[in-house]
């Protein structure tokens, strides 16, 4: 679907900042707050802007120290579906937070997250690798977040060394 100037000017300003008030994205993109909210009502109902949505950095909150994981997925696609058949399948699981299909030496990319990583062992050796299409599993463990989604969680420290010139 082709946006106009302004429907993609106020897609990037919502995807930046999905809290900015509507008063305020009219007057970034010029247009009436009338004009605004029926262009971002269009953008929900075409579910072109699909969900709005924050970053948490969990790793600060005592308590909520659970583990991501991004697990590389082999599968055998269907007979005239395709990759999309496992795909759904696979997206069902609640501890699927992200699902890609992937060019490259695997099909599938899935993030999940747990409270263990023997919770995630689980998932992966109960219900992951036991689908009929997954051929092959390769689990990665975030082990720290610096950046997600454009936003930089921790500023890494300046650099305190003194500047030696010639």
């Amino acid at each position: 679907m082709k946006l106009s100037e302004k429907e993609l000017e106020i897609v990037e300003i919502l995807e930046r900042d999905a809290r900015i008030p509507n008063e305020d994205v009219a007057k970034m993109v010029n247009l009436s707050l009338e004009e605004t909210e029926a262009m971002m009502k269009k953008l929900e109902d075409q579910k072109i802007i699909v969900k709005y949505s924050s970053i948490v950095d969990w790793s600060k909150i005592s308590g909520h120290e659970g583990v991501t994981a991004m697990i590389d997925v082999k599968v055998t696609p269907k007979r005239g579906k395709g990759f999309d058949d496992v795909a759904e399948r696979i997206y069902r699981y609640k501890e699927v937070k992200a699902l890609y299909l992937m060019s490259g030496a695997y099909d599938l990319s899935v993030v999940i997250e747990g409270k263990s990583m023997n919770e995630v062992a689980q998932f992966v050796s109960e219900k992951l690798s036991t689908l009929d299409s997954v051929i092959s599993t390769t689990t990665h463990f975030i082990l720290k977040k610096y950046k997600h989604d454009g936003t930089i969680f921790e500023k890494l420290d300046d650099d305190k060394r003194i500047v030696v010139s010639p």
